[in-house]
Parts: C-alpha cells; structure tokens; sequence
C-alpha cells in the first residue's frame, strides 16, 4: 500500500496532469489517498511526480 499527498497546487497545471490527479481523486491540497502499489498507479505517480508525496507503508 501507498499514501499519496498533493503538496502542489493544481492551478497552472497541465490539463493532463489534472486528469491524473482527478484519477487519482487529488482534488484539494494536502489530500491524502491511499492505493495498492501497482505499475497503473506507479505510471500515474510518475505524471505528476513534482506535485506530489508518496509515502510507503506495510499493511
């Protein structure tokens, strides 16, 4: 599992960028969302690695 926090404010972010984070249900900063730790969710990550925090932990 994975903690994923938007530090970063979406305003000026790229239309693609948005949509990930829509995906990813990121809507407010400081949003906190948790996933399975999957290569989808991995590339998503990737998209907007410089607006967000992973954090790992073992469940």
């Amino acid at each position: 599992m994975i903690k994923i926090e938007l530090i970063r404010s979406r305003i000026g972010a790229l239309p693609k960028q948005r949509r990930v984070l829509d995906a990813l249900g990121l809507r407010r900063m400081h949003s906190v969302r948790e996933f399975q730790d999957t290569a989808a969710i991995r590339g998503m990550i990737a998209k907007v690695v410089h607006m967000v925090k992973v954090v790992r932990h073992e469940a």
